[in-house]
């Protein structure tokens, strides 16, 4: 039985994952992956001392698996076998903290949340992260029984290396030993592995401090992104966060039952794991903005065992009924669940909800209307990522404000030309393609870089725009230089979709 009751929540979460996982394009996030880890080890080296040292780790580890096969599939794949590992020890937590069936109803709640669903398809690290942290208190509770400390230091440090919020879950884990009133000797190897650790991530969290203007976009978290969390993590929807939130009351009720063989209780394992993280990173974020839900997503796996273990008591307390019926109902109950988030399910497989753009769109079009020589400026400068994600778009064209690659300069998107460079660039072209991100054609848009304001200056002074396509989270316009006489300007085309317009005769 115990062994089953991890292979049935990794099945299921393995069959969720793998559902759907081609969508047919990235978005920007899972783009910095796929450009950056197809890199030499040199330059990826190189970027982590310049951007994105939070995520370096990751990108070497993701290397290896796009050399074999450079795609959107092989991309998100390690995040699918990430999740599927995750279902399974949220499974074997349960079972070693309260009992079989809890371990196996909390590994199936797991598989089927859908914000576990979001990113287990995503090719990005947190899924990997969560797999790390779950093991790492899995590991805690063996060495809490008299296990080797070693492997759960190891096993925290490499989470925390993946993303070093996952330094959180130490917090989490000496509240654990608090609550169950741990001797010395183990708060004193606790201290020792937690040491470890701090010593282990210092240096990363040193150098991505140096670079937090990427988190820049973050703001404080209010009320909203509370309420927000609490239904990510325990339902999107008022049919099952209700029970939800009843059964996880039903748990936290004294006294808490100790686990087998001596196992901490469950309710002093699984409720800091979901409430210290979120709330520490929220804190500090009043003042510092770090918070961002995906940032704890680790901490998720705490509310289907404190889920499970008050669908148990309830069980315990009702009636005799064999064992086995008991199990398959609950287990049901876990598929009706999903039955009902299925339409949320569906949805979440779509481009649409992956960040609001497509990079693929922009280089199916950029393919379809660009040709090999024509010039091409892109507003603001990372709207080189399409050109980086989906370079076959884009074969041939001249990238008129590049001055250094991606790759070769040890940044995300490229190092461009000075504004003054720029312009003697522009001088000689009779026309040129810009490739703008929706947001950046506002005419509340303020460019940050000194090249980039010039770009959208000499387009709207010295160009007249010939042609317009747009598609999701692209605008493609041809312009063409405007002739001295200002009567020889011509009327500015309306914006399509698809299809050029010309300007009137």
């Amino acid at each position: 039985m115990k062994r089953n009751t991890a292979a049935l929540p990794m099945a299921v979460m393995l069959a969720i994952g793998c559902w759907g996982l081609d969508r047919g394009g990235m978005w920007r996030d899972e783009a910095a992956t796929f450009q950056v880890a197809r890199r030499t080890v040199p330059q990826i080296w190189r970027l982590l001392h310049e951007v994105d040292a939070v995520h370096g780790l990751y990108y070497l580890l993701m290397r290896p698996v796009l050399v074999v096969h450079p795609g959107e599939v092989l991309l998100r794949l390690p995040s699918v076998l990430a999740a599927t590992a995750t279902a399974g020890l949220v499974a074997a937590l349960g079972t070693r903290l309260a009992a079989p069936r809890v371990g196996l109803w909390a590994g199936l709640l797991y598989a089927v949340t859908p914000m576990v669903g979001h990113y287990a398809q995503e090719g990005r690290s947190y899924a990997l992260v969560a797999a790390g942290a779950t093991a790492a208190t899995l590991l805690l509770v063996r060495a809490l029984a008299g296990r080797s400390w070693t492997a759960y230091g190891a096993v925290l440090a490499v989470t925390c290396l993946l993303h070093e919020f996952a330094v959180l879950l130490l917090l989490a884990h000496a509240t654990t030993l608090a609550l169950t009133r741990a001797p010395r000797r183990m708060w004193t190897r606790w201290l020792c592995a937690a040491a470890a650790v701090t010593l282990t991530v210092l240096p990363l969290a040193l150098l991505s401090h140096a670079q937090s203007a990427q988190v820049a976009w973050l703001r404080p978290p209010g009320q909203d992104s509370v309420d927000h969390l609490v239904r990510q993590f325990a339902g999107p929807t008022n049919g099952v966060l209700v029970p939800c939130l009843l059964l996880i009351g039903v748990a936290l009720c004294r006294p808490w039952p100790t686990g087998p063989t001596g196992a901490p209780p469950l309710p002093a394992v699984a409720l800091p794991l979901l409430l210290v993280p979120p709330t520490i990173l929220m804190t500090v974020s009043q003042w510092s903005p770090l918070y961002d839900a995906r940032y704890v997503l680790y901490a998720l796996a705490g509310a289907p065992l404190l889920i499970a273990a008050g669908a148990d008591r309830i069980a315990r307390a009702a009636p005799r009924l064999p064992r086995a019926t008991v199990t398959v109902a609950g287990a049901l109950a876990v598929a009706m669940v999903c039955a009902h988030q299925l339409p949320l399910l569906r949805q979440d497989r779509t481009m649409t909800h992956r960040g609001g753009d497509n990079l693929a769109t922009a280089s199916a079009l950029a393919s379809r209307e660009l040709r090999p020589g024509d010039p091409v400026l892109f507003l603001p400068s990372l709207g080189r990522r399409s050109a980086l994600a989906y370079p076959k778009g884009f074969r041939g064209v001249r990238d008129v404000a590049l001055a250094k690659p991606a790759g070769a300069s040890g940044t995300l998107y490229g190092v461009e030309l000075s504004p003054e460079a720029l312009r003697r660039r522009l001088a000689g072209l009779d026309q040129v393609w810009l490739v703008a991100e929706p947001y950046a054609l506002r005419p509340n848009w303020h460019p940050e870089t000194p090249t980039d304001r010039l770009k959208r200056a000499l387009v709207e002074r010295e160009f007249v725009q010939r042609r317009e396509y747009r598609d999701a989270g692209v605008n493609l316009r041809l312009y063409e230089r405007a002739l001295k006489g200002r009567g020889e300007l011509r009327d500015q085309p309306q914006r399509t979709r698809g299809r050029p317009t010309t300007p009137p005769a």
